[in-house]
């Protein structure tokens, strides 16, 4: 059934499927110049400030749709074992370089990470991290995301992602409206309740807007995320 909605999408606008996905994707990485203000080799300022105040510790983390492998990088300094996964060929390419660079370690893993015979992740996880991944997942693929933490987030472990903040970036239509136009018009925006209520078998530890980062600082922010934090109940 989710494949048969799947299907209901434009080639382009499925950018969560292992073909067209990994094919938009790697166009999009494909120059590592382009003034993208993700392509900066720096963490989340959110990340940073979860492991600055305590808020998580350092175990087992996958950093979910990792791209360039900027907050994989960061986990893995920071002390965690880390798994990072992305569609993109092109972007894991991108983060093995950082890391080599780095002297990081990472096992990057390249594929559909809701897959299970795609790729084999170990798990489970103390830390399941997702900077920009989720909002580009339409509705139905909620069942996947939930039962991808369900099966790898450890209790007592922590899942935080990054997402489009509605009023700021992303679309706003409802649901229905996406399969009636067969796109997603780059991404879903959410607010805190529509999260609070999706993640709602977790308990929210923090939700906040993602502050606004200046060009020189050492951490990326942009005010258009939400940023949030959940545990999952030991």
């Amino acid at each position: 059934m989710l494949r048969l909605l799947d299907g209901l999408f434009a080639s382009e606008a499925a950018r969560w499927t292992t073909d067209a996905g990994a094919s938009w994707w790697d166009g999009f990485y494909a120059d590592r110049a382009k003034p993208v203000p993700f392509f900066v080799a720096k963490p989340d300022e959110s990340l940073v400030s979860y492991l600055d105040r305590g808020l998580i510790t350092t175990g087992r983390a996958l950093d979910l749709g990792c791209g360039p492998g900027r907050n994989a990088l960061h986990l893995a300094a920071a002390g965690f074992e880390v798994d990072a996964v992305d569609l993109s060929p092109t972007a894991i390419a991108w983060a093995e370089d950082r890391a080599r660079d780095a002297g990081a370690e990472v096992r990057f893993h390249c594929g559909d990470a809701f897959d299970r015979s795609a790729i084999d992740l170990g798990g489970p996880y103390d830390l399941i991290y997702d900077s920009g991944c989720f909002h580009h997942l339409p509705p139905h693929r909620r069942i996947s995301y939930l039962a991808f933490l369900d099966r790898f987030l450890a209790p007592g472990g922590h899942f935080a992602l990054s997402c489009f903040a509605a009023g700021e970036m992303g679309s706003e239509r409802p649901d229905a409206d996406f399969y009636r136009n067969a796109r997603l018009d780059g991404g879903l925006a959410y607010t805190p309740e529509s999260l609070r209520e999706i993640f709602s078998d977790l308990t929210e530890v923090e939700l906040r807007r993602m502050r606004d980062e200046p060009p020189q600082s050492p951490r990326f922010g942009e005010a258009f995320l939400w940023t949030a934090l959940f545990r999952r109940d030991a």
